[in-house]
């Protein structure tokens, strides 16, 4: 059983659970799968905190409210970050990723909104040019994700390539966001590296008792899924919205599951500076 990590809340939470022993057979795994789904519940607070915030004011705001809805947003997203620290559901090494990923989505975001990739349709002060200052909270939702999903599943990793090569990848994935719209779109090339990078590469997780592994690139694949389809109830509710969205909404266009998955790969290569990816039998 991976170790239990003591430095939040959800540490005593684990251990009772893990603790548990229904009787062996289909009760076992169906015990291992609920508690999957709890662990990557409790991986996805701060990003589920926020999407609910979305689809919320989205339904309930007041239009006539003295603060716009976009500056509460950024108020509000800012005390559950203080209050997952006060009450230790947080750690401090996963809220230094939050602000690494906060400052680098802002900055993205601010290239693109005036690119015309996307735009902000509601009135705020808190802002930097077109890009209200809650967007980048957005990113760090993606970084709190996989920061937290690692650490509770005691992440650790077969054939993975070396980190300087990593690094350079993350680098020339992020540059491409902004180049392509002067040089051609590097993207074909970037998943062939990443394919000869990690193709090999296993993650090793712990759920419950026994050691459970799947394909790194299949595991990104699924996260950029889940991206998508908060996406798709992110700009429902308008916190942004592509042109194509400004008369009516409608499905964000598959395609932005490629974008996601390379975002996926930048946000993975942050968390790792910080955790370390460590081999199965280290």
């Amino acid at each position: 059983m991976a170790p239990v990590v003591s430095q939040t809340r959800f540490a005593a939470i684990r251990a009772r659970l893990e603790a548990f022993a229904p009787t062996p057979g289909w009760r076992s795994w169906l015990y291992e799968f609920l508690l999957f789904g709890f662990k990557q519940g409790w991986a996805c607070l701060f990003g589920g905190l926020l999407l609910a915030l979305l689809l919320g004011t989205h339904v309930f705001y007041p239009e006539a409210a003295p603060l716009a809805r976009y500056d509460f947003l950024v108020l509000a997203a800012l005390a559950i970050q203080v209050a997952m620290l006060a009450f230790r559901l947080e750690t401090w090494d996963e809220a230094k990723v939050i602000l690494a990923f906060h400052l680098v989505g802002t900055i993205m975001e601010l290239f693109k909104t005036a690119h015309g990739s996307w735009e902000y349709p509601e009135a705020s002060v808190l802002r930097i040019g077109q890009v209200p200052l809650f967007s980048g909270f957005m990113y760090a939702a993606v970084g709190s994700y996989i920061a937290r999903v690692w650490r509770i599943f005691d992440f650790r990793f077969s054939s993975y390539p070396n980190r300087a090569a990593t690094w350079a990848l993350g680098v020339a994935i992020y540059v491409n966001f902004f180049a392509h719209h002067w040089l051609p779109d590097a993207r074909p090339i970037l998943f062939i590296a990443m394919f000869v990078l990690f193709a090999r590469t296993r993650v090793w997780f712990t759920v419950w008792r026994e050691d459970r592994w799947m394909p790194l690139l299949l595991g990104w694949l699924l996260v950029a899924l889940f991206i998508w389809l908060a996406e798709n109830l992110s700009t429902f509710s308008r916190a942004w919205i592509y042109p194509n969205q400004r008369g009516a909404w409608a499905l964000v266009h598959p395609g932005k599951l490629g974008a996601w998955y390379l975002l996926m790969y930048i946000s993975f290569v942050l968390v790792a500076a910080v955790h370390r990816p460590r081999a199965r039998n280290a």
